[in-house]
């Protein structure tokens, strides 16, 4: 769904990458009440963004699927002459949790890597024209990508070791974009579907922590694995 630039050329643009649902759609909406442009990307259903009620000059929706690596491309040139000061790729699935890896099957284990590790930086590479010269690239990390935090527990494996490989996948995009901040970020334990209701944030805190955060790491270029109050990680 195509929109007009707006004519403010102060109002900042953010293409969410995974904006259906969960954080995704939260992230939008948050953005979209700073007074941000908002480009959000959906796979299928887009009744969460078009329920925001936004205007379409500043909210423009788009279908795709991070897993659809020619989708992407046609996307990047749709969206020729945006100028991006926020790329954040944020969809990701959990693969069954809590069994440990090897429990997983191939299959299913593959899916996680591709989906959390691979495609958000093929994405990433093929969507990066479209930054500004200082635009920030965000990628939905967690916590539980910490190596050095990972103190014993036999749960989430497949997801762990997905994130720990996307903060690796994070730091080698930065290598090529060395101009940009480029963040994995951690949103804390969230009420979504992947979080479950007794996680610690509802949606609408975690993504003003998340906002913020990026806000405050957004000024300078490098490469840091941030949780969502804006203190660094350790990998």
């Amino acid at each position: 769904m195509e929109s007009n630039v707006p004519a403010n050329k102060n109002t900042k643009t953010a293409l969410l990458f995974g904006a259906s649902r969960g954080l995704g759609l939260g992230l939008a909406r948050e953005y979209l009440a700073r007074g941000w442009r908002v480009i959000a990307t959906a796979r299928d259903n887009v009744a969460g963004l078009e329920a925001l009620g936004a205007p379409p000059q500043a909210l423009r929706i788009e279908r795709v699927d991070i897993a659809d690596s020619e989708g992407v491309s046609a996307l990047a040139a749709r969206l020729k002459g945006e100028a991006l000061d926020l790329l954040f790729l944020v969809a990701g699935i959990s693969g069954s949790v809590p069994k440990p890896l090897h429990e997983i099957a191939p299959d299913e284990a593959a899916r996680v890597y591709l989906v959390n590790t691979y495609y958000p930086v093929v994405a990433a590479e093929a969507l990066s024209s479209l930054l500004k010269p200082a635009g920030v690239v965000a990628f939905m990390s967690s916590m539980l990508g910490s190596i050095e935090m990972n103190l014993g527990r036999a749960d989430w494996e497949t997801y762990r070791t997905s994130k720990a490989g996307l903060n690796m996948g994070s730091r080698s995009f930065f290598n090529r974009h060395t101009s940009h901040p480029v963040l994995a970020i951690a949103p804390g334990w969230v009420r979504t579907d992947m979080g479950g209701p007794s996680a610690t944030f509802d949606v609408e805190t975690s993504c003003r922590n998340v906002a913020n955060a990026i806000e405050k790491h957004a000024d300078r270029p490098g490469h840091r694995y941030v949780n969502y109050d804006g203190t660094e990680l350790p990998w």
